[in-house]
């Protein structure tokens, strides 16, 4: 077994309400999430709440997405918190945290993804850490939540 823990943040120009609203949303992840263009024919399903606690989203890819689900469990003015589970390619349980505060420039939001691998995951992270495998797709995506945020707040 093998914990891990993702950290990246990002200074937003739109308020934190603008920001956790494209988060809080799983309808709306496909304006920045990195991983929603990977797979053209990516099947989304969604239930539960329509936004923020209790929403739930499911898909399913042939390609690099795999399949899995997420559900948001904690919700609060500054923070989402989402189960986040894969089952394919590998099984994997892990927490996303989404915090998004006030800062001098508008919103400072911070994406943190963390768990504990076990099995064949366990194995591939010590040829490969967490990290470096989803920091870069972390900063993209908030790149992109970035320019989503900003060019609503216009």
């Amino acid at each position: 077994m093998a914990d891990f823990k993702v950290t990246r943040s990002i200074e937003i120009h739109a308020t934190p309400e603008s920001v956790r609203a494209l988060i809080e949303d799983f309808r709306r992840w496909p304006q920045w999430s990195p991983w929603e263009e990977m797979d053209p024919e990516l099947k989304r399903t969604y239930s539960g709440a329509d936004k923020g606690l209790g929403a739930r989203y499911a898909w399913d890819g042939k390609r690099k997405a795999g399949s899995g689900t997420m559900e948001i469990v904690g919700f609060s003015d500054e923070e989402v918190r989402i189960d986040l589970r894969f089952t394919r390619p590998f099984k994997q349980a892990s927490t996303s945290l989404f915090q998004v505060r006030p800062s001098g420039h508008g919103t400072t939001a911070t994406w943190t993804m963390s768990g504990e691998q076990r099995g064949m995951a366990a194995v591939f992270a010590k040829l490969v850490p967490m990290d470096k495998l989803i920091g870069k797709d972390f900063e993209k995506g908030l790149a992109r939540l970035k320019a989503a945020a900003e060019s609503e707040g216009h």
